[in-house]
Order: structure tokens, then sequence, then C-alpha cells
């Protein structure tokens, strides 16, 4: 039986630490490195990061629209680049923010999270604004294939405040309702459950949030959005070892020297580790 995400997430974490690097290969980027915004700079670009961090990072996060808008050819490379991400022994978190109900909800999650699909990453993130009840296609086909969720609740964005930040009757904000939903799920599980949040580093002082749901913290921000290593026990407090950091400017602005982009990721790792075992 397949170890839980949320079992191999832990051990890789503890192994490599918890960076987590963004594959983003937009138009500027791959324009910054010299590649052609184009299949082949495409492809240059991703094999170029997971042939330089596969072996030291915990997780990669390609982002899918930037492979999506290349049609079918961009969506055969996001396959390969998740496949060789994964032969490496990397986790994938595949950040496409899908969100529905019903039998379009099952659809995308049978794309992303059937473990015979080509695009089967270890977890999906997830859009929960048409209610947390919408995800259970997902949430049922993660257990089963042992992968994971990583469910929008806190965004790093301003505008996410209008929703995330809404008062509901019971007097929980519709973020902190997530939070609550996840903790659910995610109780009694041993080390670490599978379902996890998508908290910014940049928002600040978070103690009027629960953020120990036993699951993992994904935190974008770090680097480019002004965030530092040494921000994430004010954000996070006691569930900062759940924390997964999530660079990718920061690392991939370094490229397309692969020495480059590894030094770049050891430092944040470093930074990162030293920062939550403080």
């Amino acid at each position: 039986m397949t170890p839980s995400f949320g079992t191999r997430l832990r051990s890789a974490m503890d192994e490599r630490g918890p960076l987590c690097v963004g594959i983003d290969p937009h138009a500027a980027l791959l324009a910054s490195w010299g590649l052609s915004d184009d299949i082949a700079g495409l492809e240059a670009f991703s094999r170029t990061v997971v042939e330089a961090l596969a072996d030291s990072v915990a997780v990669f996060k390609p982002q899918a629209a930037f492979f999506e808008r290349f049609g079918s050819r961009g969506l055969a490379v996001l396959e390969r680049t998740v496949a060789d991400a994964r032969a490496a022994g990397t986790l994938v978190v595949m950040d496409a923010k899908r969100g529905d109900i019903g039998s379009t909800m099952a659809a995308y999650a049978e794309a992303f999270l059937r473990k015979d699909s080509p695009l089967f990453s270890d977890a999906l993130t997830v859009t929960p604004y048409l209610g947390y009840g919408s995800l259970k296609p997902a949430v049922d086909l993660a257990r089963e294939s042992g992968a994971g969720l990583f469910v929008l609740a806190l965004t790093s964005n301003p505008e996410g405040a209008e929703v995330q930040r809404a008062v509901r009757e019971d007097g929980l904000t519709i973020g902190a309702t997530m939070l609550k939903h996840l903790a659910e799920e995610n109780a009694g599980v041993e080390p670490m459950g599978s379902f996890g949040a998508v908290v910014g580093a940049t928002l600040g002082d978070l103690s009027s949030f629960d953020l120990d749901i036993n699951g993992p913290l994904l935190a974008p921000g770090i680097g480019a959005q002004g965030a530092t290593a040494a921000d994430l026990p004010r954000v996070f407090g006691a569930a900062v070892r759940n924390v997964v950091p999530n660079v990718s400017r920061g690392v991939l602005k370094h490229g397309p020297d692969a020495a480059a982009l590894r030094d770049s990721a050891a430092r944040f790792a470093e930074e990162i580790r030293e920062a939550v075992s403080a």
C-alpha cells in the first residue's frame, strides 16, 4: 500500500528540508533565461529546473497555466516534467487551483489524482469557494490514491481577503472555516495528514487563526513577494514545523545556470531550516 502523501511529505521535509520550488515558465522568465517563448523554450526550462534540483529539494510545484497556454504540446511537456521529477524522488504539487461541483470536480480530480493518469501528482491545489463539500470527489480520490490536497484558505493576494476574511453567521471567517474542515480531515493521522492549506507567508500576524490542522501549510510569498524565512515563525507560530515554504522567482531568476540554481535553492533551504528549528 502506498504511504499517504502526509507521510511521504513529512519524510521528505525531514530529510531534505521543507523548501518547495515552483516551476513557473512564464514568458518573461523564459526571456531572462535566453529561451524562446515556445515549446522548445518551455521544455528546456522545465528540464533544467528538474535536473538541477530534483535530488535536493523536497517538493516541486509546477504552475499548470504556464504549460496549458501552449495547448496539447504544453501539456505533454508538463506530463514529462511531472514524471521526471517524481522518478527522481521529488514530490510534485500540481498548482492548478481546480474547483467545481459534482462530475466536473470528479473529472478534475481524475486528471491529477488518479494513479494511472499521465498528470498524476502527489498533491493538487484546489479552490473551495463553491463550498468545501464541493471538493469531496477530490478528497475521496486523494485518499484512495495516497495523494493530497492543498486548499486555498488564506492566500497572499490582497483581493483574497474580501472572501477569505468574510464572517459567517457563526462568527467564523471563511478562511477559518476551511482550516476547520481540514483539521477534521486530518484528525488523528500520524505523522501528518494529507490535506493541507495554502496560507500566504506575507500575511503577518495570523494568531487569530487556528493553523494547527495536523496537515501541511503551503506558504507562497518567500523571496520576490517580500517575505523572508525569518518571518515564518512569526506568521505560523506553533504550526511552523508543518510549513512548506514556496519559492519560485527567488530561485528561478538564477537560471539557466544549473549550479546557480542549486546554490540559490540551498541558501533558501538553509535559511528556512534555521528559521523553523530555532
